[in-house]
């Protein structure tokens, strides 16, 4: 049995805060099964990466307008929902990683679609990645990502993904059309 600790603007200030390998500027909120995300609006947006993995959140929210921000890392968390403002408050993010969550159904991703900066990706470990057509169906609503899984999204399978699911779109429209 654990305690779940809250983020507080005390623990953000407490955190470990490094430059990272790639020069970032880095605030490691790692293993403290922290449940929600708030208050990080305590880190006045000084940092390029934040990494929450290893905690017990389980709902992609709550963060605060976080302009400076481009890579939040969430390996092993319980995530199993996306919020729909995320492209709001995290306008430059371009690495997101959920290896190890609790993401389902291909459609549970579709909020992603509102960071416009999104280049790479990760849902390794994650229930979502077994569904048929997983990678042409993330590729066909992130245009603009280019590492999926660590793995390169290829032109033909952007081409695949567009034939599968523009297809399926217009299908769906002329059949409710009638």
């Amino acid at each position: 049995f654990y305690k779940m600790v809250k983020l507080t603007p005390e623990l953000i200030q407490q955190a470990l805060q490094y430059i990272n390998p790639i020069r970032d500027r880095e605030l490691d909120l790692r293993g403290y099964k922290i449940p929600v995300i708030e208050n990080l609006g305590a880190t006045l947006d000084q940092f390029d990466t934040i990494d929450l993995s290893d905690n017990d959140i389980r709902k992609l929210d709550g963060f605060p307008l976080l302009k400076r921000l481009k890579s939040v890392l969430l390996n092993n968390n319980r995530i199993v929902r996306i919020s729909d403002q995320l492209g709001t408050c995290l306008p430059n993010l371009d690495t997101l990683i959920l290896t190890g969550n609790m993401i389902q159904d291909l459609t549970d991703i579709d909020p992603l679609t509102s960071l416009p900066k999104l280049v790479t990706l990760s849902l390794m470990h994650c229930p979502v990645v077994t569904k048929p057509h997983y990678r042409e169906y993330v590729a066909f609503k992130l245009p603009n990502l280019r590492l999926l899984d660590f793995r390169k999204i290829r032109q033909k399978e952007k081409e695949e993904a567009i034939t599968l699911f523009k297809s399926k779109k217009k299908r769906i429209t002329k059949r409710n059309t009638y």
